[in-house]
Parts: C-alpha cells; sequence; structure tokens
C-alpha cells in the first residue's frame, strides 16, 4: 500500500510525512521522527520577512546541524517576490525542498494575508507559486517547491481543485491537503472527498492531511483517496512511533510493538537533552513542557504530573521529575 514517492528528484520512503507544525517540528522532533519511520520531516513555518531572519526565533527554526535529509523549509507570506527571494535565501542555507504555506489557519497568519487566507484570491495564488517556482528554478532547478494546503477559506467555498489546477500549471512538485477548511480551524472531522477528487485531476503527488491517528486510519484514508501519501501532525505529538507503526502495518502487513515503557523514558529523555542543547536550559525547559505533557497523556497521575512538571525551572530537575514518573 506505501510506495516510495518522488518530489522533484528525492526519494521519500516510506511516503509518511512529519507535517510542519509551529512551536513543533524543531530540529529535535525532525530528527527524532525521521529515526523512527518517517520518510520526510518538514520544519517549523519561516515568514519569508528579511527583517525576521535574525531573529532568536529565527535562528532555531533554520537549525538544521546533522538532520537527515532532504531538508524541507516551509516559507510563508503574501509577497510574490519577497517569498521568492526568501527561498533563493534559504537554499543558499541549506534547504533542499522548499514547501510553501497556504493552510496555516492562525489568526495572526490569516490577518497579515497569508496562509490558508490566500485561498480567498487565486490569482495572487498563481502569481506567488509561478514566481517562486521560476525564481528557484533560475538557479537551483534541482531543488522542486511544493504546496500544503487547505481544501478552502470557507465550507461554502471550497477551491482545493482550482488551486491544485494552478499549482500544477506553476510547476510545483507535490500538494499536501488538509482536508479541512480554514473556517474548520482544527474542529470536527477532516474530510477526504475533496483530497480524493484532487488526486484525480493532477499528475503530480499528492499527500493526504488530516486526522491520520492510527494504522487503521492510515489505511482507510489511503484507500478512500488514493493520496500518494501521508503528511502526519497532531498524531505524532507524544507519539512519534506512529510512523513505524503506519509503515510496518502497510507496507509488511505487521503490527508492529509499541513502544515499552523503558523506550518512552528514553525516547522522551533523549528528546529534552536535544531541546535543552538547541534552545539552551532556560527556554529548553519551557520548550519541553508542551511535549512532557504529550508524552505523558494518558498515564495515571498525568494531570497532577504536569501541574508539578510546570513548575519544574531547571533542566536537571526537570529530567529527573520525567524519569521517575516515566518509571512509574
Amino acid at each position: 500500500m506505501l510506495s516510495p514517492v518522488f518530489i522533484g528528484h528525492h526519494r521519500i520512503d516510506p511516503p509518511l510525512v512529519l507535517s510542519p507544525m509551529a512551536g513543533v517540528t524543531d530540529r529535535p522532533f525532525r530528527v527524532l521522527c525521521r529515526r523512527l519511520g518517517a520518510g520526510l520531516a518538514v520544519s517549523e513555518m519561516a515568514h519569508a520577512d528579511p527583517l525576521l531572519r535574525t531573529t532568536e526565533k529565527s535562528r532555531t527554526r533554520r537549525d538544521h546541524a546533522g538532520e537527515p535529509g532532504p531538508i524541507a523549509v516551509q516559507l510563508a507570506g503574501s509577497d510574490p517576490q519577497q517569498l521568492a527571494d526568501a527561498a533563493l535565501w534559504n537554499i543558499e542555507e541549506g534547504a533542499e525542498i522548499i514547501d510553501l504555506n497556504m493552510g496555516c489557519p492562525a489568526k495572526k497568519v490569516c490577518g497579515a494575508a497569508a496562509g490558508s487566507a490566500l485561498l480567498r484570491d487565486e490569482p495572487l495564488v498563481a502569481r506567488i507559486l509561478t514566481t517562486v517556482v521560476q525564481a528557484v528554478r533560475a538557479v537551483h532547478p534541482q531543488v522542486p517547491v511544493t504546496l500544503k494546503f487547505r481544501t478552502g477559506f470557507t465550507r461554502a467555498a471550497r477551491n482545493a481543485l482550482q488551486i491544485a489546477r494552478i499549482a500544477e500549471e506553476a510547476g510545483i512538485a507535490s500538494l499536501a491537503l488538509h482536508g479541512r477548511t480554514r473556517e474548520d480551524q482544527y474542529e470536527g472531522c477532516a474530510e477526504y472527498d475533496t483530497i480524493a477528487a484532487v488526486k484525480q485531476q493532477v499528475r503530480i503527488p499528492v499527500f493526504a492531511n488530516g486526522d491520520v491517528t492510527s494504522p487503521e486510519k492510515a489505511l482507510q484514508v489511503l484507500l478512500h483517496t488514493q493520496a500518494d501519501g501521508l503528511f502526519i501532525g497532531r498524531a505524532a505529538q507524544g507519539n512519534p512511533w506512529i510512523f513505524r507503526e503506519i509503515d510496518s502495518a502497510l507496507r509488511r502487513g505487521v503490527s508492529h510493538a509499541p513502544p515499552t515503557d523503558a523506550e518512552v523514558r528514553d525516547t522522551l529523555l533523549a528528546h529534552l537533552d536535544d531541546l535543552y542543547g538547541l534552545y539552551g536550559e532556560a527556554r529548553g525547559v519551557r520548550v519541553a513542557r508542551k511535549h512532557i505533557q504529550w508524552y505523558c497523556e494518558g498515564r495515571e497521575g498525568a494531570q497532577a504530573f504536569w501541574q508539578r512538571i510546570c513548575r519544574v525551572g531547571d533542566a536537571t530537575a526537570q529530567r529527573q521529575a520525567v524519569s521517575e514518573f516515566m518509571l512509574g
């Protein structure tokens, strides 16, 4: 059921991709998910505005030290030339795939006429995609440009078919389509009929995104949409093993054993160490809290532990508390 997918000349195997998530898919998490079976991991969304490149947040977002390739960087913005310039700059910094964001539903992003807000303006979408693809091809023809988007801005104005057609004509190498509109945010259930229709229409690879939470759901989505692969986002939070579980079930027909408590503990502790290394101790401790919550969800005493861990301010104490909790 799972076959390798090519994005440009990059072989994505398995075609299970860690979806970009702001504040989540930093280098430690990307590297972890790749190690546990993701065929590709896309960086957090970076804004195309050159004035934001020197901030501390931007520095950590573009840190790819030791990360397995291909390096995929997602860009957001609404100005075609600014996005093209940002794409070229990021390629010089090591990006091997440029992904354009037309799916983020966040108020701050849409308020700047970026993310999924762009879906309201199809001529602008066409200018952005054409400008970026042509700029990249002129200097770095080996670097593919991809697009991640939603089914529309509102339920009453789903236009994914039109956007997909524009993207293919502009030279976009692959599509990742989230089965929700901007209006839906992350509420309700993703719908897959639109993804199936897009897949029937275009010749470039299509990745389905939205509510892929288990091998069973992955199979259901692939059968329904006939998509070439899957983007997995929130279901990987605290559960990076989902990639190897889906790959094992769909490609080999074998259920992969869930991680043992010891593996979860050791994986989480190593993840914490990588966060401290990237962000420094103070910020690393703060960033780590949400990951700890996700890893511990569903365990007995998790809520009380979460409240306690939020009061811990240094890495050694945080690490010790996690180790003790995970050992039960």
